[in-house]
């Protein structure tokens, strides 16, 4: 049996595969977000149109498509209780255009698949626009511009290669003209996503703390946030705390923030010393109304089209969620203090723990205040008690500490003595208001790693961290680390609690560590310029596009003028070239096509091919001899200037004779003769 490749297909089965594997390069980053009914039937759809392809077996009837269209409709009903919005239409459209293969009979049904493709395609963008997705995109591109191309190749079999390059270059051609709309096209509002859903099961850092959520976060290497500092001048990565929710109201194991108006009565007294460090950050999307910003911002953070507050724990919050990719300049201080330096009755909210909860950290809350050493002992005697406890009491730090039940802190301290960072964190805070010091949880991201390659920080989702602040008189608000107690080099980036790594990136890291390493920067380094080019091209920046090249106070009208006259001047510029490209052309050969065209008119068809011998003689033969006599010395002329060696006149010449001819009347004949 003859083995069947690409080269021996038939070209329509050959044409038809090609077709359904762009499809399927165009559905496959849809899936982690279609049913996975869709994904099943789309599946069995594609592998089933592949089969009847190759054995060149008729297409199911139409029953059989209205069968499948009834459930496809049905499910999607089920599956998402409507037929509109996002991932209903995007449901439909990815089953509807895996259906219509099925009756993917002439040349009509192919092009109704293009289209429906390049829709399709488009829709992965509602879900993602990384690096990732666009260069699949791209690709996806250019197969549905090659199939559309070579489907307008209808004779012969030519070669899938050859529609690529023609589909190719007409990717080029159109470059330009996206280029200058994605530079100047005014950008009202975010192109991609709905914001109420685009982030559903994201992970991330929340304004709740269940003891154990945290060390879920160590294993996402996905990243949150890019910091590049001004100067490269970025303090030590012991001092990189980057500052989320702050938490303090305790159930006995999930810790909350405090309403907002509790939050504000506290006060917000921040006070700084040093030099500030300016940098700029680019966050990636959370669905969370909050910033980062590095301990201790005292001013807003710069972010065009949002509204940016702040709160007394020094917090900073925009007016909606932050479902797109960001990028704000901030100012901070490494060396700060915050809130009420003298008691005050707010500070009660921090003192506060469910009553009958963790009884035995109590009784060591007792027990330690009891203590000779520490009896009226001010804060930093306490915290310094307790953290000695840590580091020589057994305590170790790890990812896996196991499931906690409802008296966290008395498990941590008595029974497992392990855990990760919000499990020593937790039972810090408890133990420091047992001991009548208000204490709060603090949560975001700590350390990071530096990009030797483009030079930013990155944050990971691996890097979130949660730590403790304790109320001293006259300080107000100081930062403790206690997992810094357990384990030293968590404070920092020399220790990391991570998974292992997959087959293939182990068997990578085995081989060259380093070249995993360098690999992984590089990519990433790319990733952020693509974020920062291209995802984080907003309105701001076009205007300081027009401020480059000369405007003093751009607005968006003077954004559209400029596009406009780019693309009447790209037109323009298209029409020259298009006269120029003309005129290049064999004036001999236009004289002859003027000459056949006259001759239609007249009434006489000849052949595209016919000399000017011939056509001579076919008007002789139509017209009569004399009234075609001056038309036949022309192109007998005509015939002699081109190919005698000394031919009478110049094409200017005989053009001018052109048109000075007497053309015989318009006569009924046939449409073609042939020379007798």
């Amino acid at each position: 049996m003859k083995k069947l490749t690409m080269a021996t297909l038939p070209r329509d089965t050959r044409d038809t595969l090609f077709l359904l594997a762009v499809i399927a390069l165009i559905i496959l980053p849809q899936v982690d977000h279609l049913p996975w009914w869709c994904t099943t039937l789309t599946t069995a759809v594609l592998i089933w149109r592949s089969t009847l392809a190759v054995q060149s077996k008729p297409l199911p009837s139409r029953w059989w498509r209205i069968a499948l269209l009834v459930v496809t409709v049905a499910a999607t009903f089920a599956t998402h209780r409507t037929l509109l919005g996002r991932d209903a239409g995007v449901t439909l459209i990815v089953i509807l255009l895996a259906l219509k293969t099925l009756e993917l009979r002439a040349r009509r049904d192919a092009f109704v698949v293009f289209f429906l493709g390049f829709f399709a395609m488009l829709t992965n963008f509602f879900y993602s626009q990384s690096l990732a997705t666009a260069i699949t995109m791209l690709l996806a591109l250019l197969g549905l511009l090659t199939a559309l191309v070579n489907a307008h190749m209808p004779v012969g079999r030519p070669p899938l290669a050859q529609a690529a390059r023609t589909a190719g270059w007409m990717a080029l051609a159109g470059a330009p003209i996206m280029f200058a709309l994605f530079l100047l096209f005014p950008r009202f509002a975010p192109l991609w996503g709905t914001p109420s859903d685009a982030m559903a099961g994201r992970s991330g850092l929340s304004n709740t703390m269940r003891v154990g959520t945290i060390a879920e976060l160590a294993l996402d290497e996905r990243v949150a946030a890019r910091i590049k500092f001004d100067g490269n001048r970025a303090p030590p990565q012991s001092q990189l705390y980057f500052r989320g929710p702050v938490l303090a109201q305790f159930d006995g194991r999930e810790w909350t923030a405090l309403p907002s108006w509790r939050r504000g009565a506290a006060g917000s007294e921040l006070r700084t010393s040093g030099e500030p460090l300016g940098y700029e950050v680019t966050l990636e999307p959370s669905n969370r109304p909050w910033l980062l910003t590095l301990d201790a911002a005292p001013r807003a953070p710069e972010l065009p089209g949002y509204e940016v507050t702040g709160s007394s724990d020094l917090q900073w919050f925009v007016n909606r969620p932050l479902s797109d990719l960001v990028r704000y300049r901030a100012q901070s201080y490494t060396r700060f203090e915050s809130g009420p330096a003298n008691s005050a009755n707010t500070l009660r909210a921090y003192l506060a723990l469910p009553p009958a909860s963790n009884p035995r950290t109590a009784a060591l809350a007792r027990e330690m205040l009891a203590d000779p050493a520490l009896a009226g002992a001010a804060t930093p005697a306490l915290v310094q008690a307790v953290l000695q406890r840590l580091r020589t009491g057994g305590y170790s730090y790890t990812l896996e500490p196991g499931v906690y039940g409802n008296d966290t802190a008395d498990e941590f301290w008595f029974d497992r003595k392990e855990g990760f960072c919000e499990h020593i964190a937790s039972a810090f805070v408890v133990l420091m208001r047992g001991m009548n010091v208000p204490a709060r949880i603090v949560t975001g991201y700590q350390g990071g790693e530096l990009n030797g390659i483009d030079g930013y920080w990155v944050l990971r989702q691996s890097d979130a961290h949660a730590w403790a602040e304790v109320w001293e008189a006259g300080k107000g608000w100081v930062r403790v680390d206690p997992t810094g107690a357990v384990a030293p080099g968590r404070v920092g980036q020399s220790m990391r609690l991570v998974q292992a790594p997959g087959l293939f990136a182990g068997a990578v890291i085995a081989m060259s560590p380093t070249f995993a390493q360098n690999l992984r920067a590089t990519w990433e380094a790319v990733n952020n310029g693509w974020n920062q080019w291209v995802l984080n091209y907003t309105q701001s920046r076009q205007l300081d596009l027009l401020k480059n090249i000369g405007f003093e106070a751009p607005s968006l009208e003077d954004l559209a003028y400029v596009l406009l006259y780019l693309l009447v001047g790209a037109s323009l510029a298209g029409a020259l070239w298009t006269l120029w490209e003309r005129s290049q052309h064999d004036p001999w050969l236009r004289l002859l096509g003027r000459a056949r065209a006259r001759l239609a008119k007249a009434g006489l068809a000849v052949p595209d091919t016919a000399p000017p011998r011939q056509m001579a003689a076919l008007a002789e033969a139509f017209f009569g001899i004399d009234e075609s006599a001056p038309l036949r010395d022309w192109l007998l002329k005509l015939e002699a200037q081109r190919y005698a060696p000394a031919g009478p006149g110049t094409p200017a010449a005989l053009r001018a004779e052109f048109c000075r001819l007497p053309w015989p009347a318009r006569k009924a004949g046939p449409a073609l003769l042939q020379p007798g």
